[in-house]
């Protein structure tokens, strides 16, 4: 049995459902919003890697390379605000974010 492009169309669809459930089901844990956002990304690299590879053009993999740049850099950033979360809060529960309004 060989894998065609709709079996990583449907693997990536799996993923990015369940990276949108994981956004709206748990609401409170900011680690968790954060792992579901990096799910998704993956999710979306998946399906440009797998029709650049279908099509037979390289684009999409130089594509792949540009988002997981700017996710690097989003986590990074996501977790250096988690970090001074629970430093002055000692929670990383997303509702109190409200409390650290200017």
């Amino acid at each position: 049995m060989t894998l065609s492009l709709v079996h990583y169309l449907i693997l990536g669809g799996i993923l990015f459902a369940i990276s949108i459930v994981g956004i709206f089901v748990n609401r409170r844990n900011l680690l968790i919003l954060l792992m579901s956002v990096e799910l998704m990304l993956l999710a979306v690299n998946m399906n440009f890697v797998a029709f650049s590879h279908y099509l037979g053009d390289a684009a999409g993999q130089i594509f792949v390379f540009f988002i997981l740049t700017v996710a690097a850099a989003e986590t990074a950033i996501g977790l250096a605000i988690l970090v001074v979360l629970f430093r002055n809060l000692n929670s990383i529960n997303v509702d109190d974010l409200d409390s650290l309004k200017g």
